[in-house]
């Protein structure tokens, strides 16, 4: 983004040679009320209460009142309006340092400056498009509304932020950056460097162009993990090989029992706060990029992977394959049923992944 931000530059005094962001949404600031034809207006402060300092609207009474206007346009036109009127409110509660900019149906609340901003929204846009190329049959954008990336200042606020949308109670693993798609679709970051935050950004963008999928935790970060690898080669350390990869599997192998493997088929051993966590990305990592080598049939799975069964039954139906015997094969076992998904033991609700 260095040499994009440098073009830029270069270029600021030539009108016409970059679309440029609009910092003023084509709606009032922070409306009390929404109306379209053919349905009763709603109240706005009442569907986004404040909590942590931040407002967290109820999304489902905002869906239920969009499905009660004829118009499909105007559906669309509304939901684009609520999440506007939110981001102006989210603009607010962070301070006056913040400002919303879009560029096409991609938008920004940061307090980047404005070629810092532009360069985003741009390298955003452009990633959105390098994903649904690369992931072909499999990626797809929202029906309505804009792509959000919320770039938070400092690690406090960010995590403040997070915590309206996770448990009260438990240890989450630390991270920069994530996609909440609670209601309304969004992936947040923390400010850094823009090099060091364009893996992040692209890693969740990944997890927003696959929200219309029902695939498991390890399906959802096996592919962003993958994408962001091919765009960053060098993040994450995915250029090691020899004795680190060597290491690396002894790992696998020393972490790797029958709990754990229902948790990583689960979703639950994603959000371990120890050795357990990095290992859950990695064996999702491996695991996607052998199953996708025949890309036809990976995309054939990958539509149809239920995230209630770990993807098992698509497995068998369209890679010809159990899931339990791919995980042996990896890590040089010798094959056992407990290695198989069993949503029975799983002891909490399937994730869906984007943590």
């Amino acid at each position: 983004m260095f040499k994009f931000v440098q073009q830029l530059f270069a270029s600021s005094t030539k009108p016409g040679n970059n679309p440029q962001p609009s910092s003023t949404p084509p709606i009032d600031k922070q409306p009390d009320r929404l109306e379209a034809a053919g349905a009763a207006a709603i109240d706005l402060p009442a569907l986004m209460p404040e909590v942590n300092g931040f407002p967290l609207p109820d999304w489902h009474t905002i869906l239920k009142w969009i499905t009660t206007i004829p118009s499909e346009a105007d559906q669309a036109q509304a939901w684009v309006r609520c999440e506007i009127a939110w981001l102006q409110r989210l603009q607010s509660a962070l301070g006056a340092g913040y400002t919303i900019r879009t560029l096409d149906d991609v938008a920004l609340l940061s307090s980047l400056d404005d070629v810092a901003a532009r360069a985003t929204l741009s390298h955003v846009s452009r990633s959105r498009q390098r994903v649904l190329h690369t992931l072909k049959g499999v990626a797809a954008l929202k029906e309505w509304g804009y792509d959000i990336l919320v770039v938070f200042d400092d690690q406090d606020s960010y995590y403040r932020y997070a915590s309206n949308h996770y448990p009260d109670e438990g240890e989450f693993a630390f991270s920069s950056g994530m996609y909440l798609n609670a209601g309304c679709g969004h992936f947040i970051v923390v400010k850094n460097e823009l090099l060091a935050i364009e893996p992040t950004i692209v890693h969740e963008l990944t997890h927003a162009c696959l929200t219309h999928l029902h695939i498991p935790a390890w399906l959802n970060e096996g592919l962003a993990v993958n994408t962001e690898h091919r765009f960053y080669p060098r993040s994450n350390g995915s250029h090691r090989g020899g004795h680190d990869a060597q290491l690396l599997h002894r790992r696998h192998q020393a972490f790797w029992g029958a709990p754990e493997i229902q948790q990583f088929w689960s979703g639950d051993s994603f959000t371990r706060t120890d050795d357990g966590n990095a290992l859950s990305y990695d064996l999702a990592s491996i695991l996607t990029t052998q199953f996708a080598t025949n890309w036809p049939q990976f995309t054939a799975f990958a539509n149809a992977a239920d995230l209630d069964d770990g993807g098992a039954q698509a497995a068998q139906k369209h890679l010809g394959l159990s899931l339990g015997r791919a995980v042996c094969a990896l890590l040089e076992l010798n094959y056992d049923a407990v290695f198989e998904p069993d949503p029975k033991r799983w002891q909490t609700e399937p994730q869906p992944g984007a943590f």
